[in-house]
């Protein structure tokens, strides 16, 4: 309710001005005196997150995309960047050795591409998401090195000057600041992080390539692993332009720590990309918790205090904030861990929460 009085408030504070300026413009445009006179042009456009100083983007369900209206248009008026959730992934875009399955990810592209939006890749490398026949392949060092030079050129390649950039490797580093034992890890030792850099680079050199993981707010050790990792590459000439900083983070955490993790990334020089943002209001996974107003009041502020850290870093670093799925409804969260959640701006009904103002007035 306070929510749908706020928006009313808001429209009156504007609709009216707006009117009696059109009134006074219409009445000075009817006479004839004074041609040289210039009528300033009035903008009535809604403020959306498409009018943030960066890119505000979204991670994108396909099927949803096809099948329900109210979410595509949502996609369509809020954001002007997307990212396929699952659709570009290994195991979706390449399920069997020699069979590449396209349709899901150029449908995001295509729409894209008719809506004026930015497309980031998601994701080249990661030790999830990979079909049986790469869990089980069994080569030698050198056929593993040509399995993943392949399956990263072939989908660069395939989407070469559609897609504006890509995350490389993603999550390659444990909490603990070791490198993930993953099966590339494995098969070819830690250098492939570096040569993944390299053969995406070679199948588009004008992508914009990130190094995308989780945690760089939990404290120093594993974000201190990421920024080593990536000012390692970045020292050896490595074509590397930006860090993803997922930020599935939580209404508990501190302001310091996400700014410091925003600030620190900065500091590299590469460009930044807050890349997978929500904000949970149920960490404990309290099975009866209900969302209320003062819950929503405090993720507007999380919101805002992570936006404003992120303002406030250069305008070239600036690649712009993406939420991870676009409404409550359609959230990783309350399934994944099986919990009430409510972490993005937008409500199961598509409607604005308070968390949306919070990211406006973050760049205020």
């Amino acid at each position: 309710m306070m929510n749908r009085l706020t928006k009313i408030s808001f429209a009156s504070k504007v609709v009216i001005p707006v009117a009696l300026l059109a009134i006074s413009c219409a009445k000075y445009k009817s006479t004839s005196i004074d041609p040289g006179t210039v009528t300033p042009t009035l903008s009535t456009t809604e403020v959306t997150l498409k009018s943030m100083p960066f890119p505000m983007g979204a991670a994108v369900n396909v099927s949803l995309l096809k099948s329900n209206t109210n979410y595509r248009n949502l996609v369509i008026k809020e954001f002007n960047s997307v990212t396929a959730e699952n659709a570009m992934k290994f195991a979706s875009v390449h399920p069997s050795k020699d069979t590449y399955t396209w349709s899901d990810a150029d449908y995001l592209v295509d729409f894209a591409v008719a809506n004026g939006k930015r497309v980031h890749g998601h994701t080249l490398n990661w030790y999830k998401s990979l079909p049986d026949w790469v869990n089980n392949f069994q080569g030698t060092t050198a056929e593993w090195e040509n399995l993943l030079k392949t399956h990263i050129q072939t989908v660069v390649g395939h989407f070469k000057g559609k897609v504006a950039s890509w995350d490389v490797v993603n999550e390659a580093v444990n909490e603990d600041g070791t490198m993930r034992p993953s099966i590339w890890l494995q098969k070819l030792g830690v250098d492939y992080i570096g040569r993944a850099f390299q053969y995406a680079h070679e199948a588009d050199p004008n992508a914009l390539l990130f190094y995308n993981d989780y945690g760089h707010e939990f404290g120093p050790t594993k974000r201190t692993a990421i920024l080593n990792l990536v000012t390692d590459l970045k020292n050896k000439g490595i074509p590397i332009d930006g860090v993803g900083l997922q930020m599935h983070t939580r209404v508990t955490q501190s302001d310091a720590n996400l700014s410091a993790a925003i600030t620190t990334a900065a500091a590299t020089g590469l460009k930044i990309h807050i890349s997978e943002i929500d904000i949970s209001l149920n960490p404990d996974n309290l099975q009866t918790m209900t969302y209320t107003t003062a819950l929503g009041e405090q993720q507007a502020a999380k919101y805002k205090a992570i936006v404003k850290a992120y303002n406030a870093i250069p305008k070239s670093q600036q690649y712009g904030i993406t939420q991870w799925n676009v409404t409550d409804a359609d959230s990783w969260i309350p399934s994944n861990y099986n919990r009430p959640d409510w972490p993005l701006p937008f409500d199961a009904q598509y409607q604005r929460k308070a968390a949306y103002q919070g990211i406006l007035d973050g760049v205020k």
